[in-house]
């Protein structure tokens, strides 16, 4: 089927299905985070070599506009925080819309841009304020997500959506997943907890506002897959668009960890031009400086894909680089970016809400 057929379809279905809400259970509120002491001092976002298997994102938007937003940040942060541990990895992250006029933002901070070949949907896009809750179970995250938003009243869901790690596991210092494409991901992220920082978290002396040193970019895509169209064909040829076989081997044999030697392959007779993996990273031994932390979201059979997360320190080194890169790869017949959004998680601790203040 031709490219621009494929893609068409995708566009005909932009409708989001909406989340069913799971029952909570009468003991859900007492298993929640906050009973329980936490394992790991690193933010909640970056906790963990492998994030937990179940989450929720969330766009929020102030239901009026005459609300004292910094007294309704604080109670953001206070109810994210009172759920954080245990069984929950819970955080929150601004969006550009958050800050007064006068306020220091995140210098790279704005509404995402639409890159080519996207069609983002307004409502499935941007938000004064993204909240992600992870956990262990569907349950245990759905009982937090109620009992946040419960403290919330004056804040209202502008979209949000459901994800899951399939094959959540660990290997070789890195957290990994398969995808709806039947790929692994996670091969490319730093495999020691100090590589995470390095490529995640703003230093001292990069220009930003001193309250963001600490904090990270987020950003957030939802890529619907045609997971039809691509289980039709032979799994050689996926493996040519991806640029990896399935088991996570480079196509040259190189093992799924180590460096890939394109440069020998100068005609991509080995591994494509325009394989996924080779149009993101060229150079191999010079990785992008973001960490990716992404789920599967499945409403439907016409509508699953990637919740692509990743994590930086600077927006236009890390995800923007990567984008631009991967301009004309063949996976781009596959993908649709509907909605999402550039946000900023700041560092532990509240000096950020008095910089908003």
């Amino acid at each position: 089927m031709p490219i621009t057929n494929r893609r068409g379809i995708l566009r005909a279905s932009l409708a989001a299905a909406a989340i069913g809400a799971v029952g909570l259970g009468a003991a859900g509120i007492a298993a929640l985070g906050s009973d329980k002491p936490r394992q790991d001092t690193k933010p909640a976002h970056l906790r963990g070599t492998t994030p937990l298997p179940h989450a929720q994102v969330l766009s929020l938007g102030l239901a009026a506009a005459t609300v004292d937003r910094s007294r309704q940040l604080q109670a953001a942060h206070r109810a994210v925080e009172a759920i954080d541990g245990g069984d929950i990895a819970a955080w929150l992250a601004l969006g550009s819309s958050t800050f007064p006029e006068a306020a220091p933002r995140p210098r790279q901070l704005r509404p995402m841009p639409s890159f080519a070949g996207d069609v983002l949907d307004p409502s499935q896009s941007h938000g004064d304020l993204l909240v992600q809750i992870t956990g262990t179970s569907r349950r245990v995250v759905q009982e937090a997500v109620e009992h946040t938003l419960r403290r919330l009243p004056q804040w209202r869901v502008r979209w949000r959506l459901e994800g899951v790690r399939p094959k959540n596991r660990a290997e070789h210092g890195r957290g990994l997943s398969l995808n709806p494409f039947h790929f692994t991901e996670g091969y490319g992220n730093p495999a020691t907890a100090d590589g995470v920082t390095e490529r995640a978290t703003v230093k001292p002396g990069q220009g930003e506002p001193d309250w963001a040193v600490g904090g990270s970019y987020q950003v957030i895509r939802i890529i619907r897959l045609a997971t039809d169209f691509w289980d039709r064909d032979m799994a050689h040829e996926q493996e040519r668009v991806i640029g990896r076989h399935k088991d996570g081997r480079w196509l040259d044999g190189t093992p799924s960890t180590d460096q890939p030697a394109f440069s020998a392959d100068p005609q991509g007779k080995i591994t494509p031009l325009d394989a996924h993996v080779r149009k993101a990273t060229p150079d191999r031994r010079n990785p992008p400086p973001l960490v990716r932390r992404g789920y599967n979201y499945h409403h439907s059979d016409d509508d699953q894909g990637l919740i692509f997360s990743c994590f930086q320190r600077d927006l236009a080194q890390g995800f923007e680089a990567v984008q631009h890169r991967l301009q004309g790869e063949a996976m781009a017949k596959y993908t649709l970016t509907v909605g999402g959004g550039y946000f900023f998680v700041p560092p532990p601790g509240d000096e950020w809400l008095r910089a908003l203040a």
